[in-house]
C-alpha cells in the first residue's frame, strides 16, 4: 500500500514537471520578414538583441485604434533601451486605409503590411485583432495577448525583460 502510494506522488511529480516546463517553455519567434510602408523590409532574426513588440491591428478594429496611444507611449519610453515595434495589418486591410492612418497620426514606429497574410500565419495564424506578441533579445516569444493588455503589467513585463542583460 505504501509503495503504491509512493509510486503514485512519483507519478505524480513527473506529470506536474511536464506540464510546468510546457507552460513555462518559451518558443522561438518566427523567421519573418516586415514589408514596411516605405517598402524597406526588416527581418525579425536581425533584431537579436533588442526586445520586439509585433503588433497586430486592423484600421477597422476599434479596440487597435484605441492601443495605438498606449504603445506609442511604450515605444518612446522604451525605444532607447532597445525595445522595437512593428504594427502588422491585417491582409484585409487596405493599403490606402494604413497609410492614411500612418501619415495623418504620426505613428513613430514601423507598420508592415501583411497583404497576403504569411505574416499571421507565421505567428500562429493571428486572425483577432488585436494580437500583440512580444519577444525577448533571444528571440522568443515571451508574452501573446489577445485583445487591449492590461498596460501596468505589460510594462512591468518591459521594464524587467529590458533589464536583462545578454551574456555574448
Amino acid at each position: 500500500m505504501q509503495r503504491t502510494f509512493l509510486l503514485g506522488m512519483i507519478c505524480l511529480g513527473v506529470v506536474a514537471s511536464v506540464a510546468w516546463y510546457g507552460f513555462t517553455k518559451l518558443s522561438p519567434a518566427p523567421a519573418v520578414t516586415f514589408t514596411l510602408l516605405s517598402g524597406q523590409t526588416q527581418s525579425l532574426a536581425a533584431l537579436r538583441g533588442k526586445m520586439v513588440i509585433v503588433h497586430f491591428w486592423a484600421t477597422s478594429c476599434p479596440t487597435c485604434i484605441k492601443e495605438i496611444p498606449q504603445f506609442t507611449r511604450l515605444y518612446k519610453q522604451f525605444n532607447v533601451q532597445g525595445l522595437e515595434m512593428f504594427a502588422v495589418t491585417m491582409s484585409y486591410d487596405p493599403p490606402m486605409y494604413v497609410a492614411n492612418y500612418t501619415r495623418t497620426r504620426q505613428l513613430l514606429f514601423p507598420v508592415a503590411m501583411d497583404s497576403d497574410g504569411s505574416i499571421a500565419r507565421a505567428f500562429g495564424d493571428v486572425q483577432i485583432t488585436p494580437t500583440t506578441f512580444l519577444i525577448d533579445q533571444r528571440g522568443n516569444i515571451v508574452k501573446r495577448y489577445v485583445g487591449e493588455p492590461d498596460w501596468a503589467q505589460f510594462e512591468t513585463l518591459l521594464t524587467q525583460k529590458l533589464s536583462v542583460v545578454l551574456e555574448k
